[in-house]
């Protein structure tokens, strides 16, 4: 352990910079903001969500919804005098002229989705994917529950090493066609929700699995060693738990008669994984592009110039070479991409960088400061991790994460408390709260309603809500026991 030790902080410090390069645009915000104009935005922000929640009644896409609130939060926040006007000073010092509303959004997630998603969609022409996906269903033998499991494990291990979003697109494109396959696509809804919530799950597993955690441990100074020690059983525990739940709540049950065994057997003995490969050469191309894709991303802290121009960069370059083998019918690529996502983290953006000007996360996290200013009892680090959560699950938990360590900073908080994880934790699993709280639960949402499953805000609630009271039930316990 002590020789891996260089080279996990090595890893540590180029994850830290990462971090730092994630929002390099977005301008300081304004100190002095009256109480009654932060109450006011934060009305706003609660609004949003309502509206957001109610959005089949509205019979309107979430890029709207949200899209209108960024020009009402944004026009709003430039009459009240919120929005820092002027160049923007990038980290080099440098000075670049742009709209406010230009460095309010996290152009790498917008890049990793629309790159990720091109991706996916060129190589699944190949027939790697359905390769992929008809190997696994082979090895369960055509049982729901030995496919949940294949599934749920490989999600947690792709969130480990490359970005939510990414794993969900690869997870949730295998997941549709091993259920086509086996005529359970009825079973979709349950498989991709348990799949979202493992990938929130599995960002917990490294120190740069999630932003959250690089902001934390870099602030905590929790070695790359020691952050996997302590995250993986509870990572492990949880990931059991999930999968045994979604089992149950979703009906996703081993086949028990003999007969309907033996039926799932002769369906799948009569998969050939080669149906879908039309050219050999096509397939190996996609196959060592998605092991490169894989590689390139989970390793991109450490590769030189590729750190510094991010995961983004990465999925949009990985893009681009797979669209040459389309190179003169590629607009049908660019058809498929998903722009009622891309709208609305686009919007959600907007409006949280409105809310960071009004001081509404600031107010959110003296709150939570002085929840725990009474020291590190057991009743502070609950009410840190479950408050964090909550509000991880409506606002980004990356301005969250950093107003909190700046808190727990000032209070002197050594690097071995427990607070520290209490972050970490409610961080990570408040996404799992709403399908709004982080990118791949929405993923797994949006995957849902292009194959005609409907789900609506309130419904996800609903069924989430027996694995978030059970998953921040558990990281409780563990961070008070651990």
């Amino acid at each position: 352990m002590k020789a891996a030790q260089p080279a996990a902080e090595a890893a540590t410090r180029a994850a830290q910079k990462a971090a730092e390069a994630l929002h390099p645009l977005v301008p300081h915000a304004h100190e002095a903001v009256s109480g009654g104009v932060t109450a006011f935005f934060g009305f706003l922000l609660l609004l949003m969500i309502v509206a957001l929640a109610l959005e089949e009644k509205l019979h309107a896409k979430k890029s709207v919804i949200v899209g209108v609130f960024a020009f009402i939060t944004l026009f709003l926040g430039t009459l009240f005098g919120l929005e820092p006007f002027g160049d923007v000073v990038l980290s080099n010092g440098d000075h670049v002229s742009m709209p406010v509303y230009i460095p309010a959004v996290d152009w790498q997630v917008i890049a990793i989705i629309l790159g990720s998603g091109v991706f996916a969609d060129v190589i699944s022409r190949s027939g790697v994917f359905s390769w992929i996906a008809i190997k696994l269903t082979k090895i369960s033998r055509g049982d729901p529950l030995l496919l949940l499991w294949c599934y749920g494990i490989m999600t947690v291990l792709f969130s480990a090493v490359l970005n939510n979003v990414t794993a969900m697109i690869i997870v949730g494109s295998l997941t549709v066609v091993s259920l086509s396959k086996l005529e359970m696509k009825y079973k979709l809804a349950g498989f991709l929700l348990v799949e979202g919530l493992l990938t929130n799950i599995g960002g917990l597993l490294t120190l740069i699995s999630s932003v959250p955690n690089i902001i934390v441990g870099g602030t905590a100074g929790i070695s790359f060693i020691d952050f996997f020690l302590k995250a993986a059983p509870f990572v492990l525990v949880s990931t059991i738990l999930t999968v045994f739940m979604g089992s149950r709540i979703f009906g996703i049950r081993r086949l028990a008669a003999k007969k309907d065994k033996e039926q799932a057997r002769l369906i799948v003995s009569g998969f050939d994984e080669n149906d879908g490969v039309e050219s050999k050469g096509f397939f190996w191309f996609s196959a060592f592009s998605l092991l490169g894709f894989i590689l390139t991303i989970a390793f991109t802290p450490l590769i030189p110039g590729v750190a510094q121009l991010g995961m983004g960069f990465v999925a949009l370059s990985f893009a681009m070479m797979t669209l040459l083998r389309f190179k003169h019918d590629v607009d049908k690529f660019y058809q498929a991409v998903d722009w009622d996502l891309i709208g609305f983290f686009i919007g959600l953006f907007i409006v949280i960088s409105v809310m960071e000007h009004a001081q509404v996360l600031a107010v959110v996290g003296k709150a939570i400061g002085f929840m725990i200013s009474g020291g590190a009892d057991v009743l502070g680090k609950s009410a840190l991790l479950t408050s964090s959560a909550v509000v991880s699950s409506v606002v980004d938990n990356i301005p969250l994460s950093a107003v909190l360590t700046k808190i727990l900073a000032a209070m002197h908080t050594p690097s071995d408390s427990d607070l520290w994880w209490a972050v970490v934790f409610g961080a990570n699993l408040g996404g799992i709260l709403t399908p709004i709280g982080s990118a791949s639960t929405l993923v797994a949402v949006t995957i849902m309603h292009r194959h005609e499953v409907g789900l609506s805000f309130g419904g996800y609630i609903k069924k989430v809500m027996p694995f978030a009271i059970a998953q921040i039930g558990l990281a409780i316990a563990y961070v008070l026991i651990s």
